[in-house]
């Protein structure tokens, strides 16, 4: 798969299709899919694992019943993965999914994406700071900051590769400042919801696996709580 960048929307539009009815990802299925991102689960193998779900699923005798989430497609996942692992261990070649030289989208989208995501910030750290939240408010301060500077700079046009680098360490900073802020009440009730997500989950995934689903879980709620726009450039629409 050559558009790395794409890795969210095409798994989305896999399952709507294979499920063949229009349906919304759940805040647990988004997190699911970044815990497959942060794992390095290529893309194909994603698509190949939600594809044999639901053929398998399909040969069931009630199939008035629907698969409403991807956790029932986690182990066909895993299995793929893991065979195309092998596949190209045994070949030599490089696991596909990595970003290509050309970017699924234009340097003026990039740019107006990076200045969204700066403002966004910028508002939200003017949030905390009239909620009282201070140090919370100079680290989205600072973060916004940062992708001020990464847009003067100008070198992030010749390497899209480098800059999701650049993204991902900014995005990893203010989830540690917006877990630090989240009141011990806020958090509770975060952990009580992904806990009742993750019913249907823990059969089919082993204990990192779902270690790595709550910690998504809580940072997309976080990010939701204290309006902080993901960094990424796989949320680039």
């Amino acid at each position: 798969m050559e558009n790395y960048f794409n890795y969210y929307t095409e798994i989305e539009e896999c399952f709507r299709r294979c499920r063949g009815t229009p349906t919304l990802l759940a805040t647990i299925d988004w997190a699911l899919i970044e815990s497959w991102k942060e794992a390095g689960i290529p893309l194909e193998a994603i698509l190949i694992g939600i594809e044999r779900a639901f053929q398998k699923f399909s040969k069931r005798p009630k199939r008035f019943r629907k698969i409403n989430g991807l956790a029932y497609c986690s182990q066909a996942i895993l299995e793929a993965a893991a065979e195309l692992n092998t596949a190209l261990a045994e070949s030599g070649a490089q696991v596909p999914g990595r970003p290509s030289a050309k970017a699924p989208f234009a340097a003026e989208e990039v740019r107006d994406y990076l200045n969204r995501n700066a403002e966004a910030l910028e508002k939200a750290s003017t949030s905390c700071r009239s909620n009282g939240q201070l140090v919370l408010a100079d680290d989205l301060e600072e973060g916004a900051a940062a992708m001020r500077a990464i847009l003067s700079q100008g070198e992030w046009a010749a390497d899209l590769e480098d800059l999701e680098q650049h993204l991902s360490a900014l995005e990893d900073k203010l989830t540690a400042a917006v877990t630090r802020a989240a009141p011990v009440e806020l958090l509770a009730n975060v952990r009580r919801e992904v806990e009742q997500g993750l019913v249907s989950y823990r059969q089919k995934m082993t204990g990192p696996q779902i270690e790595s689903l709550q910690r998504q879980f809580i940072k997309k709620r976080l990010f939701e709580h204290y309006a902080v726009p993901r960094l990424s450039l796989f949320y680039l629409d």
